[in-house]
């Protein structure tokens, strides 16, 4: 190894811890405007650092989590996710594998009620509710804001997944699954990028 490699490998470990708090700082940041969306599920919001009432559930409800740079756990039926360098949190999600209808039907009434009317539905069994940094958009906004530029500034969504059509007939017997997910897909990126 010569005089010059060396030199380069010190300025990368110097530099390495640098590159690091930007990211944090940037994630931090991003993580403060989701945080004043109020996008909140049960006594969680996306963005919002963790308790120590909810710190403490993370350590008695831990699961595996994808992303070494986050932690995962469970509180009741909601999942949650949190970075473990600011332990905000920044995914929330509940997954039912088999469920019937009226379950589907009320965990949509449910999060009606805690976001207002979804920004878009799709093949009457995908729901969204869209948020920008002023907070959720109206069908009409998002629409708009489509057709202008193209360009929308998405700070989180809500997104849920139904595999029967949630309008219908509530009596039918047979199961579906359903899901669904609050995150801030910027956020995630940044989470991401760290990873690599």
């Amino acid at each position: 190894m010569n005089l010059t490699s060396i030199k380069i490998a010190i300025l990368i470990l110097l530099l390495l811890p640098f590159s690091s708090a930007c990211s944090s700082d940037k994630l931090s940041d991003l993580l403060g405007k989701v945080e004043r969306l109020n996008i909140s599920r049960g006594d969680y919001t996306l963005g919002k650092k963790l308790t120590d009432g909810q710190r403490a559930t993370a350590l008695k409800h831990p699961v595996e989590a994808a992303n070494p740079w986050t932690f995962k756990f469970k509180d009741g039926d909601l999942y949650v996710v949190a970075d473990k360098a600011t332990d905000k949190v920044v995914i929330l999600y509940e997954r039912y594998a088999a469920t019937t209808i009226k379950k589907i039907q009320a965990l949509v009434g449910s999060l009606s009620f805690d976001f207002g009317d979804p920004t878009v539905m799709a093949h009457n069994k995908i729901i969204y509710w869209v948020f920008d940094p002023e907070g959720k958009l109206t069908r009409e906004q998002y629409e708009k804001a489509k057709q202008a530029d193209g360009k929308l500034n998405i700070l989180a969504t809500v997104k849920l997944n139904s595999s029967m059509k949630i309008m219908g007939d509530s009596i039918r017997s047979d199961e579906g699954s359903v899901y669904y997910i609050i995150s801030s897909e910027p956020a995630l990126k940044l989470i991401k990028s760290k990873w690599k």
